[in-house]
């Protein structure tokens, strides 16, 4: 793969990186990162991966553009409000970097697509943009199962966290919080309300895990939780051990097939 003199100008702050330099360019071009939700989370994650020239990115989000979502879902505009959001991300996306190909997905992920989504075209690393715990859990239990790497995060208020799994690598999601909690019982974005940047400070994390992760590069957030605290201006980092009970990854376990909680898996449109 040889790279044309608009390529060579488009990625020159990243090929002048010896840490990426051509080869790892090439690299980047020829992955392929799925986004589960193109919310808070995915949108901005989504934007910087095509920057970074991610030769294939999937979108899988089922909901419309609202007007709500403009505050801190930065791939939409106030144009695309009633669009799908897979649709206007495309869009953003083919403006933004005409290198990069869109793959879309709308539709729900629940137990019987999400591994059909994940292997379509074979990616190497998701990132979780949900705003739920039940799809949280599928997201986590479908990428052990299928020995793919993800980036977990999710944003409230003023808070955010975000911890990567590598199989092999330290805890999965579900090492660390086990079971979803009660329905209701934790509340949502739209229930306790999120300062809009947050979505961007996570988000861009999560984009630059999977990067480095791509490029095998730098010290991943694995077998730790980052934490951030936008009043406090304070990130914290907390060592997460691996637990060898653990229903999906552990020794033995109990959890092989993907199981649909109670409440909708992937209500995205809150994220």
């Amino acid at each position: 793969m040889s790279f044309s003199n608009d390529q060579l100008e488009r990625y020159s702050r990243h090929i002048i990186l010896k840490e990426v330099g051509v080869k790892g360019q090439k690299k980047l071009l020829n992955s392929k990162v799925l986004i589960i939700g193109t919310g808070g989370l995915g949108a901005p994650a989504a934007m910087f991966l095509a920057a970074a020239g991610v030769g294939t990115i999937g979108l899988v989000d089922f909901d419309a553009v609202e007007l709500s979502n403009l505050q801190r879902q930065i791939i939409h505009l106030t144009k695309d409000v009633g669009k799908p959001k897979v649709l206007s991300g495309k869009e953003t996306i083919n403006e933004m970097n005409p290198d990069v190909e869109v793959a879309t997905y709308k539709e729900w992920v629940s137990s019987a697509n999400i591994k059909d989504i994940i292997n379509h075209k074979n990616y190497d690393f998701i990132i979780d943009g949900t705003d739920n715990f039940p799809a949280k859990f599928l997201i986590n239990d479908a990428c052990v199962l299928t020995q793919k790497p993800f980036s977990h995060a999710g944003i409230i208020r003023f808070q955010g966290q975000t911890m990567t799994y590598v199989p092999g690598q330290g805890p999965c999601y579900r090492c660390v919080f086990k079971n979803p909690p009660p329905p209701d019982a934790v509340p949502t974005c739209k229930q306790a309300g999120v300062l809009g940047v947050m979505g961007g400070i996570i988000g861009t994390i999560q984009a630059t895990e999977a990067i480095k992760y791509i490029l095998g590069i730098g010290d991943l957030l694995t077998a730790q939780l980052l934490t951030y605290d936008s009043l406090k201006m304070e990130f914290r980092k907390i060592k997460l051990p691996k637990n060898n009970n653990c229903q999906v990854c552990g020794e033995t376990p109990t959890i092989k097939t993907l199981i649909d909680y109670e409440q909708a898996v992937c209500d995205l449109k809150h994220t």
